[in-house]
């Protein structure tokens, strides 16, 4: 594959797919939270849904017993410092279905640490920033810094 053509494939640079690099961030998630000693397993399957009207939905991570559910994104600024807004959108439908989880659960947005020098502002940020009419109260947000292996709670759940 020639440079123009590996250009246009959107792939994460060092990463064979976008795929993997969201299934590697998951591992790392899994990680952090099993030296928290919080075990979590993948595709978590919750009945999430408005009122009477339910369906299964699998969350990136979680754990029954713990009642807990985690949404992980490795996104991050564009190449040029834009705004990812596509990648956005699916943050944005990440806050939906936390909506429609069961209460009883904690809701964790698990995502990558990446900050943009022009605009010294991480992505979480930006996005906490512009979007929080959509976040519900109970989602806590972490960042997760690949560097340290460390994770940090930005954004706390209200609780009642």
């Amino acid at each position: 594959m020639d440079e123009m053509n590996l250009k246009m494939t959107h792939q994460r640079v060092g990463s064979i797919s976008n795929a993997h690099a969201g299934r590697d961030f998951e591992t790392a998630a899994r990680s952090f939270f099993a030296n928290q000693g919080i075990d979590l397993r993948s595709n978590l399957k919750v009945m999430v849904g408005i009122s009477a009207a339910k369906k299964n939905h699998a969350f990136d991570l979680g754990c029954d017993e713990r009642k807990i559910l985690v949404e992980c994104k490795s996104h991050r600024w564009t190449s040029t410092a834009n705004i990812p807004a596509a990648k956005l959108t699916v943050w944005n439908e990440a806050m939906y279905y936390f909506s429609l989880a069961p209460m009883d659960y904690r809701k964790v947005m698990f995502v990558l640490r990446d900050e943009c020098p022009k605009r010294r502002l991480t992505l979480a940020a930006y996005y906490l920033r512009t979007y929080a009419h959509l976040v519900p109260p109970d989602v806590e947000f972490w960042e997760y810094d690949e560097t340290a292996h460390t994770a940090l709670c930005i954004r706390a759940a209200a609780r009642d």
